[in-house]
């Protein structure tokens, strides 16, 4: 299980214990996080699952998919270090990161 914090856009902290080889929109939505509404149930089809991170664990990411950068685009809270959380596995490699969710999806 790994440590996984969402934070909402107010500044509510989520702390959740998340299984790994499961997506953080899996997470989320399996704790109850608020913000996280996983309409398309984690095929990248939407954008409801939406999360920021900071420059530093973005950049161990890896980059988004073609399909992730399109659903992504029309997103009104979108910045430089936005993702699908649909997209990303959780790890051990995840332990501790923080998540703030766009004040849109709230």
């Amino acid at each position: 299980m790994t440590k996984i914090t969402f934070i909402e856009a107010n500044g509510t902290e989520h702390e959740v214990e998340a299984r790994n080889e499961r997506s953080l929109m899996q997470a989320a939505v399996q704790n109850g996080v608020p913000g996280i509404d996983a309409d398309c149930g984690g095929q990248c089809m939407c954008a409801t699952c939406h999360v920021i991170f900071d420059d530093a664990w973005y950049a161990k990411l890896g980059t988004p998919s073609d399909d992730e950068e399109e659903m992504l685009a029309p997103t009104p809270d979108r910045t430089p270090t936005s993702r699908l959380s649909c997209q990303i596995q959780v790890s051990d490699a995840l332990e501790g990161i923080k998540i703030t969710l766009p004040e849109f999806q709230m």
